[in-house]
């Protein structure tokens, strides 16, 4: 028994449909914690070299931590992993709600897919009962549609995660659902399960988890719920959710507008979290465990239809009402209605769908290319684009595939404002003038991704602020002082290894980074729940050996991997800011190539930005150490 944890890993082979249950080692858990470092460590060591991300020996694996399911301050977090569809690289994406604590309750602290099913089909799992069952009947629904009739034939108390038909459609940043608005959206996760033929996962679990101090772990849990609550920022803060930074976000010029081609919007307030609040919401809506519902359910009605949705969150209100443009709340939550349903990240689909107006408005794209005219701030172009990618449909076929590979076909100079790292698409901040944020996207292991380092307060402030200081703060929209990139790398390694432990943990790090929830708490409540003492200093080291060991995996995995892969899309170095508080600023290439030297020599990279032997072997890697070496890395 391994306190804080269920103990097994549950491996199924789709192909032959074998079921196995491995017990969880406790050098596996006591090295790599769990959620993101078991991702990491499967991936690594069981991935077959050079498989392709659609290729039937790909791996998908659905992992929960220690904290994961257990009395404290929103602890549902599920970590999914594979090798991604959009880079080629190391992927993960992380999902609230209610799966993983169900996961753990059945039995499972991991669960490793491997092989094709023979047809489309749901994995059910209750307790111990394991099968592979068709699901033909479900094959095409929308993901939230398809949610709706499982829990109707299984019965409410499944959880329940499921692809759209952009998964089964093999679109590259397909997504997986869950809880009717929860989502892991980035790196492709829906694809692999769509390749896999595995529309569903339903699982419900009676079980109980061991606890090692079960009244010190409840008093502690219990406390916690009060430090949150009594936060300065608890009562300011979750109305509005995510989306309430967009003010902020946009006061000191880094929303992105117009597919990234200046940076503050005029329209902010019609997308902003009081539209949200006002036009919107019917209730709040939180996670398994969560004191701070960031969800928001509400309704929307559009002049193409109406809906019931989760959302909008800030990332897709930047994505579609800041680089599509669109102009009110209601047809931003339409977007993301329509995306939810079919299954597709709304991240990466604003950011494809603004490129593709971009692409018209430059004559690159042609009506008859495209089939009807684009326009930034149309509804209608974004919901066609949307419905042409799910189904590969004529333009869609090419835009499925990402920017970055949508790009380089098209060519014609939309390769400089194909705005993505590695091949997935930049997220809901404009850097040209924030050093440690840009830094954060290009060094991400997964591609361009804001949730491996937040380090944009540091860049307008200078400070260490938790979110919801920094947004009540505010600033008036006066020009920002041209940024300097002294200490930058640093504090990017520093947020790096912060912010995924929270993953590996299995809790979510909202009440850290919006309201200052202190990171001592999760080291204690560790040691309560698991019986084994780790400093949160020790728990970092953790984090950043899991660090070391995704970037080795895609130096192993993407052929030619290095520095070249690390840069921004040209627009952020060839052309200054031409309006708003960053009005002229820009980073050079120059500038690009220090914020680089300066991180790799602090990682412990070759110049090329590959984990040396000596660094793997640091941080306890000396068989990845050997592996690299034997590739020639």
């Amino acid at each position: 028994m391994i306190y804080g944890y269920a103990g097994t890993i549950l491996r199924v082979d789709l192909s032959s449909g074998e079921i196995s249950k491995d017990p969880l080692s406790e050098e596996m858990a006591n090295k790599f914690l769990g959620g993101r470092g078991f991702v990491a460590k499967i991936l690594f060591d069981e991935l077959p070299p050079n498989t392709g991300p659609y290729d039937t020996d790909n791996i998908f694996i659905a992992a929960t931590g220690p904290l994961t399911g257990h009395f404290l301050p929103a602890s549902g977090k599920t970590h999914f992993g594979t090798k991604s569809p959009a880079t080629g690289g190391y992927a993960d994406s992380n999902m609230g709600g209610h799966f993983g604590p169900a996961l753990k309750y059945a039995g499972y602290d991991a669960l490793v897919l491997t092989g094709q099913a023979a047809q489309p089909s749901c994995l059910f799992i209750d307790d111990d009962v394991v099968e592979i069952r068709s699901a033909t009947p479900y094959w095409g629904q929308g993901a939230i549609s398809c949610e709706a009739a499982l829990k109707k034939d299984l019965g409410e108390d499944f959880q329940i995660i499921t692809i759209g038909p952009a998964g089964e459609n093999g679109v590259r940043f397909a997504c997986i659902s869950h809880d009717f608005g929860r989502q892991a959206g980035r790196t492709g996760i829906g694809t692999v399960l769509g390749t896999k033929n595995i529309k569903a996962i339903a699982v419900k679990g009676n079980g109980r988890l061991p606890v090692f101090d079960i009244d010190g772990a409840y008093r502690k849990g219990k406390e916690a719920y009060q430090k949150v609550y009594a936060k300065p920022g608890f009562k300011g803060w979750t109305p509005e959710g995510t989306a309430g930074i967009t003010d902020w976000v946009n006061e000191v010029g880094a929303f992105p507008t117009r597919n990234f081609q200046t940076s503050q919007a005029d329209h902010y307030r019609n997308i902003n979290g009081k539209a949200v609040i006002e036009k919107l919401k019917i209730t709040d809506k939180a996670c398994f465990c969560c004191p701070t519902p960031c969800g928001k359910y509400g309704y929307t009605k559009t002049s193409l239809g109406s809906a019931y949705v989760e959302g909008p969150e800030y990332e897709t209100i930047a994505l579609f009402g800041g680089s599509c443009l669109l102009k009110s709340i209601e047809d931003v939550a339409y977007a993301n209605y329509i995306c939810d349903e079919l299954g597709l990240d709304t991240i990466s689909s604003g950011g494809v769908a603004a490129w593709a107006i971009e692409c018209y408005e430059k004559g690159i794209l042609t009506t008859e290319q495209v089939g009807k005219e684009l326009r930034f701030g149309d509804l209608e172009s974004v919901v066609y684009l949307l419905n042409s990618i799910c189904y590969r449909k004529g333009i869609g076929d090419l835009l499925a595939e990402g920017v970055k590979v949508a790009s380089e076909r098209l060519g014609q100079g939309s390769e400089k404002f194909a705005i993505h790292v590695k091949g997935l698409e930049w997220t809901g901040y404009e850097c040209r003038n924030a050093p440690a944020m840009m830094l954060a996207y290009m060094t991400a292991d997964v591609g361009a991704h804001h949730n491996r380092a937040w380090v944009l307060g540091h860049d307008m402030t200078g400070s260490n602020a938790n979110v919801h200081d920094l947004v009540t703060a505010g600033r008036t929209g006066e020009k920002m002082p041209k940024a300097t990139l002294t200490g930058k790398p640093q504090k990017v390694i520093e947020s790096q290894h912060t912010r995924p432990a929270f993953d590996a943990l299995g809790c979510c790090r909202l009440q850290l980074m919006e309201l200052g929830f202190e990171v001592e708490n999760y080291a204690e409540l560790y040691r309560l729940i698991t019986g084994k003492e780790k400093s949160w200093d020790d728990i970092i080291k953790i984090s950043e050996r899991i660090w070391h060991l995704t970037r080795a995996f895609s130096a192993r995995e993407i052929p030619g991997f290095g520095r070249h892969l690390d840069y921004p899309p040209p627009r952020f170095y060839d052309k200054p800011v031409p309006s708003g508080p960053n009005d002229g600023h820009c980073l050079t290439k120059a500038e690009i190539d220090t914020l680089l030297d300066e991180y790799y020599r602090a990682r412990g990279w070759s110049k090329g930005g590959i984990p040396t032997k000596e660094t793997l072997r640091r941080v306890g890697l000396d068989d990845v150490a050997e592996v690299l070496e034997a590739n020639g890395l």
